[in-house]
């Protein structure tokens, strides 16, 4: 999404206690929706929606785990890097910060490409 987003709205979803969960835990690591319904103490119905509303403003990122015993799964990671609001004659002004995808923690760039080249040999 971009810039478009209305300041009421994202503070509703950063209100959120789960949301705000889910980008906490998500900023150490990429982890999946059962990860995070165990780490947020959530129903994974409850996960999945606030995903889906962190990834409609680019708050958080969807990725395919990539595993050499063929399970892959899907893995979200916080793309929220900083949230400023300003108070400034008479109005708000906000901003969003996003990390870019090399900066993901817990990530090796390379990480990905190496598991494939392994799997791969071992067929």
């Amino acid at each position: 999404m971009s810039e478009d987003w209305e300041l009421a709205e994202v503070l509703d979803l950063l209100s959120d206690e789960y949301a705000r969960s889910i980008l906490a835990a998500t900023s150490v690591e990429p982890m999946s929706a059962k990860q995070l319904s165990e780490q947020c103490d959530a129903s994974l119905p409850t996960i999945y929606r606030r995903i889906e509303w962190l990834q409609d403003y680019d708050l958080i990122e969807e990725r395919t785990k990539v595993e050499l015993s063929g399970n892959h799964h899907k893995v979200y990671s916080a793309t929220l890097d900083e949230f400023a609001m300003d108070l400034d004659d008479g109005g708000y002004e906000a901003t969003i910060e996003r990390t870019s995808r090399a900066e993901f923690p817990g990530e090796d760039a390379d990480d990905t490409a190496d598991r494939f080249t392994k799997m791969w040999e071992n067929l």
